[in-house]
């Protein structure tokens, strides 16, 4: 059973490596699709219901209005691609590249180089309002093979990111917020208030912007793989402000910053955002200074006229001092970063993906296991991915298949799926 089960894994990924290929200069073929089988799923629409009402909870009008927009609104503006020409994105490159937020040699396996993966091709270009390629519906949560890698796996994972950053934060507030007989603090468990203040519009808000821009970078080809991103953020080497490091990133990372900057959200939040994928703790300040840094290049605005960021003392670009980080202690000055409880919990919050992206490499191997039974062979790669794999990922999900399989075994996975058949969804 095991080698049998890890041949077909290694099949099924043989037989996509044609996402490599798709020219990313053109709207994904794949999308019609995706979105098809995005709609016709009850876990992806009960997922994207989740954030349309979490969203409703954040207090500032303006944020509320803006994320619902984002997220809810299937003919959004994207807003850093407006006036964007094709002279524009070649300034904008060459800016990045003088920067060294990008490495030219990183782009090597994308059809259309840089420019495609910096700005991948959307809909109604050149106009007062580009529209995006792909619902925030029917994107999937990854690049493919990696967690939620299926049409609805966006608003899935960020479903799961929202309330974990519920839960991070309330478990904080409880832990060290609460007090007791004299004020002094109490474990009081998760609580929704606490003595201690956490930004509850930013908590909110956050996961639904983090992903925001897997919408551009993550479109469907025909054969129901996804488009190639690009990561950069950095030039690989030298990007610790000058010495060793590496502060690449996917490129969905940095294009949903640019485009929270451009509508004009505020510093911290923007900042919680970019924190997603590195807190900037633990000597990884200049990780997320980079990724502001290179979303402002492409939102066009000033950092630090912006509030994103701040020089110290020594002219270095860094976190600025929101809140009253700059009350009494210089914390650049004693080596420290200016952290607010924000972006760490943010950052924990994203962390989902130790499990959903096994949880994925697992789900694969097991569907090709049993594909015959319900009529699907993974070497015909089309038929296979957009009427079976990404169908079953989509209705399911590969963290409920992990924990089937973890517990009934082969034939629980069988019994799940038939499911789906019994209901003609395959």
């Amino acid at each position: 059973m095991n080698s049998k089960l890890t041949l077909l894994g290694a099949c099924i990924f043989l037989t996509a490596g044609s996402v490599h290929a798709a020219d990313q200069t053109v709207v994904g073929a794949g999308n019609e699709v995706a979105e098809r089988i995005a709609a016709g799923s009850q876990l992806v629409q009960s997922a994207k219901r989740t954030l349309i009402s979490n969203a409703h909870d954040i207090q500032d009008d303006h944020l509320r209005a803006i994320t619902l927009d984002a997220i809810g609104n299937p003919s959004t503006c994207v807003a850093h691609r407006i006036g964007v020409d094709d002279a524009k994105k070649n300034q904008l490159l060459q800016a990045l590249v003088d920067a060294s937020l990008i490495n030219p040699a990183d782009a090597a396996g994308i059809t259309g180089g840089m420019k495609a993966g910096v700005f991948p091709p959307i809909l109604d270009e050149g106009t007062s309002c580009p529209h995006l390629p792909l619902s925030f519906n029917a994107a999937p949560g990854s690049a493919f093979h990696g967690h939620h890698s299926y049409p609805g796996g966006l608003p899935i994972h960020e479903a799961n990111n929202d309330q974990s950053d519920i839960n991070f934060a309330g478990l904080y507030r409880g832990s060290y917020g609460s007090t007791g007989i004299g004020g002094l603090p109490v474990n009081k468990g998760e609580q929704p208030y606490s003595s201690i203040r956490i930004n509850q519009d930013v908590i909110l808000a956050a996961p639904m912007w983090h992903d925001w821009a897997k919408t551009m970078v993550f479109q469907w080809n025909a054969d129901g793989t996804e488009f190639t991103e690009l990561n950069f953020g950095g030039n690989g080497t030298t990007d610790a402000w000058g010495a060793a490091g590496d502060s690449r990133t996917g490129g969905h990372h940095i294009l949903s910053i640019a485009e929270a900057m451009k509508r004009g959200l505020s510093p911290i939040l923007v900042i919680t955002q970019a924190s997603a994928h590195s807190a900037p703790t633990s000597g990884n300040e200049y990780k997320v200074v980079n990724w502001l840094r290179a979303a402002a290049i492409i939102a066009q605005i000033d950092p630090v006229d912006s509030g994103y960021l701040a020089l110290d003392s020594n002219n270095t670009l860094r976190l600025p001092a929101l809140r009253q980080l700059d009350n009494g202690v210089d914390l650049n000055a004693s080596g420290q970063t200016n952290l607010l409880v924000e972006y760490a919990l943010h950052n924990l919050s994203d962390a989902d993906f130790n499990l959903s992206g096994p949880s994925v490499s697992e789900a694969e191997v097991l569907l090709a296991n049993v594909a015959s039974t319900f009529g699907y062979s993974p070497a015909d790669t089309t038929i296979y991915n957009s009427k079976y794999r990404n169908v079953v990922l989509a209705n399911l999900s590969a963290e409920r298949l992990l924990m089937i399989y973890g517990n009934s075994g082969i034939d629980g996975v069988v019994v799940e799926v038939q499911k789906l058949r019994q209901r003609r969804i395959i």
